[in-house]
Order: structure tokens, then sequence, then C-alpha cells
């Protein structure tokens, strides 16, 4: 074993012929402990593939999913929204997202929250990848959305207060990185997936 690897652990990037979980454990039972107007608690009990039974809790997102969109009014210029966080009590500086509606394409989804919190269209939509944030007990998957193009429009929202927006250059991100009203995980990796992007797409 390596040194400062855990037993099992892999170095190194897998390849084809790198042996894998593949059979996920079986679901012996599942139930429903808790739930809100946005979020559902289950308990669920597992089998996994050695014979290892073992119960989890998991937090479930009663919606139809959420969008979280980079918006350029630039080549390398984001718009970013301050808003109050309850989950942390203060006030957070972030990209602008929202849950996508019953019937609502992510994209669609995307350009209404992006004229509600920032006040600005997109004329060029792209839905770069899907993140999760605590895969291990929660279920919420957001969909990040590149928004290009853009032209002032705005629509009604449903926030309490009308977010400050603030534009930030994408080559100055350590200094965001370093403010402390500014910690949410999904911007981040958002920002620096675009930034990347935008690297390739100068090469090719």
């Amino acid at each position: 074993m390596l040194a400062g690897l855990p037993r099992g652990a892999r170095p190194g990037r897998e390849t084809d012929a790198t042996p894998r979980m593949t059979n996920k454990p079986e679901i012996l039972a599942s139930r429903v402990i808790a739930r809100s107007r946005l979020f559902e608690i289950q308990e669920v009990d597992l089998r996994f593939a050695n014979g290892t039974e073992v119960q989890f809790e998991k937090l479930t997102n009663r919606g139809f999913g959420a969008v979280l969109v980079v918006p350029m009014p630039g080549p390398r210029e984001v718009l970013l929204v301050r808003e109050y966080g309850a989950g942390v009590d203060r006030y957070e500086l972030s990209l602008p997202k929202g849950r996508v509606e019953r019937d609502e394409d992510p994209l669609a989804a995307a350009n209404r929250e992006l004229q509600e919190e920032v006040g600005y269209g997109a004329g060029r939509l792209e839905c770069l990848t899907g993140l999760t944030v605590a895969p291990g007990y929660l279920g919420h998957v957001t969909q990040i959305v590149l928004a290009r193009d853009l032209y002032p429009s705005s629509l009604p929202g449903d926030e309490p207060e009308p977010p400050e927006v603030v534009a930030w250059s994408l080559d100055d991100l350590p200094a965001l990185l370093a403010r402390v009203d500014c910690t949410e995980a999904r911007t981040f990796a958002a920002l620096y997936i675009v930034r990347d992007l935008l690297s390739t797409e100068t090469e090719g």
C-alpha cells in the first residue's frame, strides 16, 4: 500500500482496465420520515454486495431540479448577486440561481432566473454540467448554465428584496475566493469550469 493512501485507494487516473464497484446496493425498504414544503427526508435500508446491511437517511428535492447561471456581459466578466442566505444568516455573493418549474426546460429556467435576479436575458445559453453538493445524503442536482450575448430584460421575481448585482473578472477568482462573503462551493466550481472552457475556446 502506498504511503498516504487509505487501504483500497488507487492513485492516479482510472482507466478502462481499473476495477470498479458496478453493483449498486440493493434497496430493501424506503420510507419517508419527514417532509417540508421543499424537502423530503427518506430512510433507506440497503444491502451491499458483500452482505453488509445498513440504514441511510437522505434528503431529496421535492421539485424539478435547479439551475445556477454564469452570466457573461463581456469576454472575461461575470455578474454575481448579493442576497441574504438564511442557512448562514448573512449576505452572500454568489451566482444567480433558482429552481426549475414543472414542465420547464432548464435553459428556459436559467433565462428566467437571469431576468428575475440580474435584469438581463441571454441570447446564447449552454448547459455545461450537473453538480451535486453532498451526494452521500443530498439528492439535489444543480445544472450549471453559461449565459452569453446578454441584453437588458427584467421579470418580476420571488425574492423578498432585489439582489445587488456585482460584476467580477474571471481573471481575479483568487480574490473572490478570499472574501468572507463568498463561500458557496457551486459558485466557485462553476466559475472555474467556465474559466477553463474559455481558455480552451481561445486556444482552439
